[in-house]
């Protein structure tokens, strides 16, 4: 498998882009409360604007000057176009537009909702209005336009007033000095001196002329400020977007927002969202996706559907091919954090596929702090596999001599090591028998598997990690941090491990554990029915056929024989005789690991 899969993961950027877009998809609560805010800011735009009419007047500037059609007079050097338009928004102009609707309200209120413009390269003033009313819009562009020009009228009026006035007083000055010049010539004879006066006559009469003339073209000048070329008329339809619009716009910016928002989201989560967080976090591959509730039930053959025992052989066939596997078949399965249940159900439904290939597959139940896998098994006496017989040690401490058979339906059968509470868990992992149980994986066609208890919450996986040849992490994604499948990663590799890859689960929803719990309710109370009538009975023998897929009766037990009970402890009966142990798995669902004694 380190030949199909390898152990890096490779950064692919376009996958990595549509990994984080279907990343994305998952917060669907947040896209869809930026759609609905969008929607609703949409409808508020839409309904706020459904009656605002908008209507336009311009005006063509213009300065007074004598000749209009002379080429050599600039208009664009004698008007600042950008002075005039603050003009045109002044509060003096507000006033005289005022005054001519008869406004009582406040002038701040009648000119914010005008707008003035100038059009690009152009000596035009486009004054723009909003009403909510056609009539009332045009009246009041209208107004403006007209209290503009006769305000600019007016400056222009009085700066030309006060020219005249400054030309009058020079023109007064210089009539009062010809006239005495006048007296001053009259009386002096001829000669040089009369001469000389009579040239100054002369000039005061040009200043006279001169000033007279600018006087003339001062009163001469056209004062109005420019000339209405557009007059504002009442608009025959709404300036604003429709409802259709607005609500349209509003969704764009709801996913928008939206998308954002979920952005933001997934960069500041710390679970991995995707089989790619996973496959980084932990640089080894993601084994297989099991569908949402497939570790409710312990056993796959047992699930209504079909897909989650074939999503547990994908994950053995992958196994199967890894070469860090196939040497010595040795596995360790665990989970985060939290309990072992989705861990316990991946680590017997490996061991039922294992069996089904006609592996002699051996499951080891290395959680000595809650065992929970014997507690929950229907016993009957059968022959137990041969090759599963242990080797010859006391009866004191774990593991002992209890070892089951697991009856998984039309996979076959397995041997299980159940866990039991001992006073000194490290001591029993590290323990020579454990050693010499999990080298069982050293005979040919044999696999042991082994569940542990999760990583960070008990360092008991790290002491079996230097005994098996990989370990398979369980996890959630949508309650497991990238920080913890990372340090999980650290703390195998320090001791000397090595993970083989993840398997993602999703739990069920609320309503399936519940029916789920009642199912298995159902079941204890089938299985504690028929125990009377299985203790009398003939039981079935996992014989035939490699991995226990045929199967053929045997001799009825004694009806005295007392059954075994898995809470009582440890079975006195010897391993390897015909007084064996066979266990027939049922449905273990998630609520079972929280009732009864471990």
């Amino acid at each position: 498998m380190s030949n199909l899969h390898g152990a890096a993961v490779e950064d692919d950027e376009p996958e990595l882009l549509r990994d984080q877009f279907k990343q994305l998809l998952r917060y669907r609560a947040v896209i869809g409360t930026g759609i609905g805010i969008g929607l609703l800011g949409g409808v508020w735009f839409g309904l706020s604007n459904a009656d605002t009419y908008v209507a336009t007047s311009q005006v063509v500037l213009r300065a007074p000057v004598n000749d209009p059609f002379n080429p050599s007079i600039s208009q664009d050097k004698t008007l600042n176009v950008g002075s005039e338009r603050q003009t045109a928004l002044s509060s003096s102009v507000a006033q005289g537009a005022a005054k001519k609707l008869g406004w009582t309200g406040t002038i701040g209120k009648l000119q914010k909702d005008l707008q003035v413009t100038n059009p690009p390269q152009s000596q035009v003033l486009q004054f723009s209005y909003t009403a909510d009313s056609p009539q009332a819009a045009a009246d009041r562009a209208n107004a403006m336009t007209e209290a503009y020009l006769e305000l600019r009228e007016k400056q222009w009026t009085a700066i030309r007033a006060k020219m005249l006035d400054g030309l009058q007083i020079q023109l007064n000055e210089a009539a009062l000095k010809h006239d005495k010049q006048v007296k001053l010539v009259d009386r002096m004879p001829a000669g040089t001196a009369r001469d000389e006066e009579y040239g100054t006559k002369t000039n005061l009469a040009n200043r006279m002329i001169e000033l007279e003339g600018r006087v003339s073209a001062l009163k001469a000048l056209d004062m109005a400020a420019g000339t209405v070329i557009r007059t504002a008329t009442a608009p025959g339809y709404s300036d604003g977007p429709s409802l259709t619009m607005s609500l349209g716009l509003g969704a764009l910016v709801g996913v928008a927002l939206g998308l954002l928002a979920a952005w933001v989201r997934l960069v500041f989560d710390p679970a991995p969202r995707s089989a790619g967080d996973v496959a980084r976090a932990v640089r080894a591959p993601v084994l297989g996706t099991l569908p949402r509730g497939a570790t409710e039930t312990l056993l796959a053959c047992e699930h209504s559907d079909a897909r989650v025992a074939e999503e547990f052989r994908s994950v053995a066939f992958r196994l199967a091919y890894d070469q860090r596997f196939a040497d010595r078949r040795r596995l360790l399965v665990v989970a985060p954090r939290g309990s072992s249940e989705a861990a316990a159900a991946v680590a017997t439904n490996l061991a039922a596929s294992f069996a089904e290939t006609g592996k002699d597959v051996l499951l080891i139940e290395a959680d000595l702090r809650t065992p929970a896998l014997a507690g929950r098994l229907s016993a009957g006496a059968t022959e137990a596999p041969r090759w599963s017989a242990p080797a010859e040690t006391d009866d004191t401490g774990w593991p002992g001599r209890r070892r089951l058979s697991v009856d998984a339906g039309e996979s076959g059968s397995f041997g299980l090591v159940p866990g039991e509470r001992v006073r000194n868990v490290a001591r029993a992992l590290t323990s020579p028998r454990t050693s010499r149980l999990i080298a069982e994986a050293d005979s040919p066609n044999a696999t042991v598997v082994v569940l542990a208890p999760p990583v960070l919450a008990y360092a008991d996986a790290l002491a079996l990690v230097d005994r098996v040849d990989g370990v398979l992490i369980v996890c959630d994604p949508r309650s497991v941090h990238r920080t913890d499948l990372q340090r999980i990663r650290e703390l195998i590799g320090g001791a000397g491990g090595t993970v083989l890859g993840a398997v993602m689960f999703t739990p069920a929803g609320r309503r399936a554990a519940k029916a789920a719990a009642q199912r298995a309710k159902k079941t204890g109370q089938s299985a504690q029915t028929a125990a009377p009538a299985q203790s009398s009975a003939v039981a079935p023998a996992p014989q035939g056929r490699r991995g226990g897929r045929g199967r053929s009766a045997r001799p009825q037990q004694p009806e005295a024989q007392d059954e075994f009970e898995p809470e009582n402890g440890p079975d006195p009966r010897v391993w390897g005789g015909e007084n064996s142990d066979t266990v027939t798995l049922r449905s273990l669902r998630a609520e079972d690991f929280h009732t009864g004694d471990r």
